[in-house]
Parts: structure tokens; C-alpha cells; sequence
């Protein structure tokens, strides 16, 4: 096992601690971590992707999980696959998929773990159909703060609170996954624009579920009559009638682009002020939106690039500046769009840079204790941490969201209140009662634990 001393962030670079950080290589390593802990605790970490400070934890110990990463059997007749926490979506996509199978929910990105996606209890594309990641866990392996493994199974106290737990009951060391069942590598999309907020929600809404992901870049700098436009994008998994007759079934193609995780600006450190400003902001969403279709249909492409296309891209974050990036995420109930309406307006008039925003509908709500999907919409975009008055402006933000029953997502949080999370998460008691009684020395913890006293 390697150990180390190294300042850690989030993929938002912003809010950096320094931590010593274990690298084990089986099981019992890590067990033997936890148990050697120091007063400051210790927390899980996989590929770092989360954009606050969920993985951090200053001054104590951080558990990389990374190495683990063994995928111990795919049952391909029943669609069953046991494999390590640290094993990536991409890896495991990239085994499954010429088998057939897809993990169970794929978000925005496939370089994260599959302990970070339970941990997170992240949601895919069509969470209105499946669900977040840890619905489809049949079982998974905890090393808790005694130091020994647990099986913990789906519906029990343990369970709930893990998913969605942001590594604060214990570290996942593995688990078991239900896959789904495709025919092809490829999807059938459509893309359509919308010329405002209301065209936009409309077109979600006109489909149903007929194709089941769905998701919408929202061009936060248009105002007037064209606030909140956006682009809809959806898809549904192809049938082999779909494909061209020169198509492998399952052959992955080659994306563009820069290689996974190069520097858009190769050589260059992040600049003072970052390059993303409002005129640029509003020239990039312009070129966008213009860009794109008006409406088109059975397009075919890649599961990998419909899913995870800015995989494919050069870095941007240095484009953010030296503060990093923070990544805001809020969900709102179905009855409370004036709720999104309003956000939506409030930010086109602050002329802040948002050239990445996504909004997507979320289904029933999840069992985890503090997951963050529920019924409603979703919108997540970037900001430069730089920006004058970020931090007031999204408190403001903050307080009309939870006015209205809607809820920030502490995976992706980087400064929320604790009063607030407090407000938005109402089994938020329940969760740190469990916690105590599990962990009554405080075993796991981390930067944002102590942040937003969970």
C-alpha cells in the first residue's frame, strides 16, 4: 500500500486540503486503515470527480479506492456483474457492452466509480423509468468503523443510508449490480430546439416517456423573449433494424475530439481571471444554439458518445480561472416551474458565464436517506468560482429553492449552508441519528460532513 501527503480538491479545483492519502490494494489494507485512523477521520475517494469537497478531508486520512478495481464475474444469462468500488463506469461499460449488457444507470460521465456512483446515488438519463445507480444494487460490500466488512442488502436501515451516504457510513469495497439488457452499441436520437423556457418544458413534456433518456442544454445567457431556450436532446436504445448493414452489433467507435482529460489549453496553467467571460459566455451558447438542428430524428450514434460526450472533450476547467469551477444542481417539483422560471431569469439577468447547463425530469423519489433525486426538474450548470458575489447570489438561489420544496445536491455541493441543507433534506435527521449509533467516534468524515454538520 502507498501513502502520501497531497493537497486534494474536487473536480471543481476549488477549496484544496491536505490530507494523507492510502492507496490499498486489497480488502484488508483498507480495513487496517480505518482502523489505524486518526482523530480527523478518514473518507473514500475514487477518481475525484465529484465537484466539491465530498472526497476531501483536511488534516485526516483519504482512502483511495481506485486500485481496487477487479471485476470478479459478469453473468451474461442473467445480467448480474460483481465488481470492485473502484472499478469506472467506462471500464465496466466497455466489458458489458459487447456482451450485451449496460450498467444500470450511466450519468453524464463515466469516469466515476462505482463506489462513487452509490455513494452518490447518482441518476442517469431516464431516471423517471429507472431510477438512481443504487436502486440496482442487489448487495453491497461496507467496511465499517470497526474495521470489518458487512454484506448490506437493498431495504435495510444500513442500505438507505449508505446510498446517496457520500462515504459517511463506511467505505463500499463492492458490490453487485443488475445490468440492462441491449441489442445494439448504438442509439436512436432526437434533437429538437425550443425558443424558450416554456417551448422547452413543453417538448419534454409532448413525448412521454416514449424515449425514455432525455435531457436539454439550457442557454442561461439569452434573455427577453429567448430566455431559457434550449436544445432537447433524446434517445432510445437502437434495434438492429435501425442499423446501417455496415455496423458492428456492438462495435464502439472512436470519438472526437482531444484525448479523455487533455488540457484545453495544453501547457497553460488556469489563468487569474479565466477566459469566460459574458460576451465570450454569449458568443459560445449563440454559436450553439444556431448550430444545431431544428428538429431531427433517428439520428444513430455510439452509446458512449450519447452518454458521455464530454468524455470525449479537452478539459475546460482551466477556461474557469485559477478559482476552479463551483457546479450548482437543484431540483424543483412538477407544479413549481415558476420556481425554475424565475432561477432560470435571475441568472440570464446577472449575465453570469454559464455556457454548460443541463436540465433534466427526475421520477419518483429514491430510498436513499439523502439521495438527491425527486420527482421534478433538474438543472445543473458551472460558474467561475471567481465570480463577484457567487456566493451570495446562489445563498439567494438557495432560499427560493428550498421555499418551494426543491433541494441542492450535496454530491456536487462546494458551499451550501448547513441550515439549508438542513431545510432541503428532511430525513436529514434520521440519516446522522443512524450515523451515531454506527460510528459514535466519527470514524468517516469529511470536508463537506463538517461543512453541513452531517
Amino acid at each position: 500500500m502507498s501513502v502520501d501527503t497531497v493537497s486534494l480538491t474536487g473536480w471543481g479545483r476549488t477549496a484544496p486540503t491536505t490530507a494523507v492519502r492510502f492507496r490499498p490494494r486489497g480488502y484488508e489494507e483498507a480495513a487496517a486503515v480505518v482502523r489505524g485512523r486518526g482523530p480527523r477521520g478518514v473518507i473514500a475517494r475514487g477518481l475525484g470527480r465529484s465537484p466539491g469537497d465530498a472526497a476531501q478531508n483536511a488534516g485526516g486520512s483519504v482512502l483511495d479506492l481506485s486500485g481496487l478495481a477487479r471485476i470478479g464475474g459478469v453473468d451474461a444469462a442473467a445480467g448480474v456483474v460483481r465488481c470492485d468500488a473502484g472499478v469506472s463506469l467506462e471500464r465496466l461499460l466497455r466489458v458489458l457492452l459487447p456482451l450485451g449488457w449496460l450498467p444500470p444507470v450511466l450519468p453524464g460521465t463515466a469516469r466515476v466509480t462505482v463506489g462513487g456512483a452509490i455513494g452518490s446515488d447518482l441518476p442517469g438519463l431516464d431516471h423517471r423509468r429507472a431510477g438512481s445507480f443504487a436502486r440496482h444494487v442487489s448487495a453491497l460490500e461496507l467496511l465499517t468503523a470497526d474495521g470489518e466488512v458487512r454484506t448490506v442488502l437493498p431495504g435495510t436501515a444500513l442500505f438507505d443510508a449508505t446510498a446517496g451516504g457520500l462515504g459517511l457510513t463506511g467505505v463500499v469495497l463492492g458490490a453487485t449490480l443488475r445490468l440492462r439488457r441491449v441489442s445494439t452499441g448504438l442509439m436512436s436520437v432526437s434533437t429538437e430546439r425550443a425558443g424558450d423556457l416554456d417551448d422547452l418544458l413543453a417538448r419534454f413534456t409532448a413525448g412521454g416517456d416514449r424515449l425514455p433518456y432525455a435531457s436539454a442544454w439550457v442557454d442561461l445567457m439569452a434573455r427577453g423573449r429567448a430566455t431559457g431556450r434550449g436544445i432537447l436532446t433524446r434517445g432510445e436504445h437502437a434495434t438492429p433494424d435501425m442499423r446501417p448493414a455496415h455496423a458492428g452489433r456492438t462495435r464502439l467507435s472512436q470519438r472526437s475530439g482531444a484525448a479523455p482529460g487533455r488540457s484545453l489549453l495544453p501547457g497553460l496553467p488556469p489563468l487569474p481571471g479565466g477566459l469566460l467571460g459574458p460576451a465570450a459566455a454569449a458568443l459560445c451558447n449563440e454559436v450553439r444554439y444556431r448550430g444545431s438542428p431544428r428538429a431531427r430524428t433517428g439520428e444513430l450514434r455510439p452509446v458512449p458518445t450519447f452518454f458521455h460526450a464530454s468524455d470525449g472533450l479537452p478539459d475546460v476547467r482551466p477556461l474557469y480561472g485559477r478559482g476552479g469551477l463551483v457546479r450548482y444542481r437543484f431540483t424543483v417539483g412538477y407544479g413549481q416551474e415558476e420556481t425554475l422560471h424565475r432561477v432560470v431569469r435571475r441568472i440570464a439577468a446577472r449575465r453570469s458565464p454559464a455556457v454548460r447547463a443541463v436540465l433534466q425530469r427526475f421520477g419518483a423519489a429514491d430510498p436513499g436517506l439523502l439521495s438527491f433525486a425527486a420527482p421534478g426538474w433538474s438543472l445543473e450548470l458551472d460558474l467561475p468560482a471567481s465570480l463577484p458575489g457567487l456566493g451570495r447570489f446562489l445563498d439567494g438561489v438557495d432560499e427560493e429553492v428550498a421555499a418551494s420544496g426543491g433541494r441542492v445536491c450535496l454530491a456536487q455541493d462546494s458551499r451550501m449552508r448547513p441550515e439549508t441543507a438542513a431545510a432541503m433534506y428532511p430525513r436529514l435527521a434520521e440519516f446522522r441519528e443512524l450515523r451515531a449509533r454506527l460510528d459514535p467516534a466519527g470514524a468517516f468524515r469529511s470536508d463537506l460532513s463538517r461543512r453541513l454538520g452531517l
